[in-house]
């Protein structure tokens, strides 16, 4: 299985010029090395210019083959690190990547922006009928 954690390295605080997603990449990446097998699958850490979550910056997706994808908005580099290695936890054994937000820990269950469904394609079968 793929997974990976995609920070926004765009987001800003408010009338600030401080960008949070960089830090919160090396913080997750040492926590979720950290936690090693507590972790089971490996996970991709890597920042994108835009996810266009910028009124509630930081914004952090989790993405997996076959998976829903997850986005949170108002992540901290300082106190949030702990509940997003646990949703890392949580989400590697989802089957298809979908949870309530009551199961989701601390403060994510809360901070969703979106939940997108896997993208599964459906191949219909033509329906050949013998006259």
């Amino acid at each position: 299985m793929n997974h990976r954690i995609t920070i926004c390295i765009s987001c800003r605080h408010k009338g600030t010029e401080c960008r949070p997603g960089y830090e919160l990449i090396e913080r997750l990446r040492q926590a979720i090395a950290e936690a090693g097998d507590a972790v089971p699958e490996a996970f991709e850490i890597s920042g994108v210019a835009c996810m266009a979550g910028c009124d509630r910056p930081c914004t952090v997706a989790y993405h997996g083959s076959k998976k829903a994808t997850y986005l949170f908005g108002d992540i901290d580099p300082e106190t949030d690190i702990a509940d997003l290695v646990t949703f890392a936890k949580q989400y590697a054994y989802l089957h298809d990547g979908w949870c309530s937000s009551v199961d989701r820990p601390g403060k994510l269950h809360k901070s969703a922006l979106a939940r997108v469904p896997a993208a599964i394609m459906a191949i219909e079968e033509d329906q050949v009928r013998a006259s």
